[in-house]
């Protein structure tokens, strides 16, 4: 079955068999989602000027209908949406506490040295009403470019990802993953270090996805920018809370230029799956738990249009939703597509198109408990 979807404003719905298209609340753009064991949809969104906004955070126990908003930063303006890879990332920690991350905007503070840009972090409070004080997580990596993200796990460890030069060089090939890890819910943090020490640098403008799975194990995704042009994806993998990573090139790519992309990984019933783009082809691929080793990719279907920004959704069928975006661009909105694989990764599913991505946003998806999914833009 194949949906085209028009006229949807903000606020507004369209809803299929199996895909439920939902409106951002509040005219919001750039969602991440994430659903908690009791069903429970949490969303956090940026509002605001795209060069210094405020994320805020809804949740919603009917995927539908949702809360009163809260800010989650606690500095105005210190948000940023341009180039869509800078935004604020989610993630669900022990007992289902919400942990928030995002590349400090121009006017954010505390700024390091020559004024770079800081990684911030909060948590929502005891209360479930509020969020903490903003932090920056960095002390030595600076250098700030494309988007930082956030994992946690069940067991109170937290796990805040970025790229940057290593201390005292420059340029993309220097440029290292790193990661400031917590073991205590979030209250307090390590001292960042490399995650990964093989060369492959990092491109500059593209974002990564991180991920911590029901039995622990840790997973991050990045862009390379070896010798300038290996523009590859890396899948990171840790097996002990994020004190060793293995890593594997999953999706070379030559291109001499930076591509601004995103990754985005799930988990289902018994799979892990991590999504990509390369070549303007948006692909999505399972993840052994055991080993950390990537499937055989499995590509979108139909003529690649300048796919763009996947997001992932599993339900509990073991089915697969696979949304991106089409013709986005610099300063430039697009349509947002999907298209349904069954639980073998075959795209035997529904299929479908909307106009209407705004511009500087993203889509998200996630699975609800009757197996349907919804896609947030």
């Amino acid at each position: 079955m194949t949906l085209i979807a028009a006229g949807l404003a903000f606020g507004g719905t369209v809803s299929s068999e199996r895909v439920t298209l939902l409106r951002v609340p509040d005219g919001g753009i750039q969602p991440q989602v994430a659903v908690d064991a009791r069903g429970v949809v949490h969303l956090l969104y940026f509002r605001g000027d795209a060069a210094g906004g405020d994320l805020y955070y809804v949740r919603s126990s009917d995927g539908a209908t949702f809360s009163r908003a809260i800010r989650v930063n606690s500095q105005r303006g210190s948000a940023v949406a341009i180039g869509n890879i800078r935004g604020g990332h989610l993630a669900l920690g022990r007992n289902g506490r919400v942990h928030v991350a995002w590349n400090g905007s121009i006017a954010a503070e505390p700024r390091g040295p020559n004024r770079a840009p800081p990684m911030l972090y909060t948590l929502l409070d005891d209360r479930g009403d509020g969020f903490e004080a903003q932090r920056n997580l960095v002390q030595s990596a600076y250098g700030l470019d494309g988007g930082g993200t956030v994992a946690a796990d069940s067991v109170g460890n937290v796990y805040v990802f970025w790229h940057a030069p290593a201390p005292g060089t420059n340029g993309e090939a220097e440029r290292r993953v790193w990661v400031a890890r917590s073991s205590n819910n979030g209250k307090t943090f390590e001292r960042e270090r490399t995650a990964f020490n093989e060369p492959t640098g990092a491109c500059g403008c593209c974002g990564m996805a991180a991920f911590a799975d029901s039995k622990g194990n840790l997973y991050a995704l990045y862009r390379s920018a070896h010798e300038m042009v290996h523009r590859d994806i890396y899948l990171l993998f840790s097996r002990d809370h994020g004190v060793s990573f293995s890593g594997a090139d999953v999706s070379p790519w030559n291109v001499g230029f930076c591509v601004m992309s995103l990754a985005a990984i799930a988990e289902g019933p018994k799979q892990v799956e991590a999504a990509w783009e390369t070549e303007r082809q948006v692909y999505f691929a399972p993840i052994d738990p055991a080993t950390g080793k990537s499937g055989t990719p499995v590509a979108a279907p139909g003529k690649a249009q300048d796919r763009r920004y996947p997001a992932l959704a599993i339900n509990s069928r073991g089915e697969t939703l696979l949304a991106w975006t089409e013709g986005m661009g610099w300063k430039k909105g697009g349509s947002v597509a999907w298209q349904v694989f069954d639980a073998n990764g075959r795209p035997e599913g529904e299929r479908g198109e909307a106009p209407g991505v705004p511009v500087w946003s993203l889509v998200a998806a996630f699975a609800r408990p009757d197996g349907r999914f919804a896609i947030m833009y």
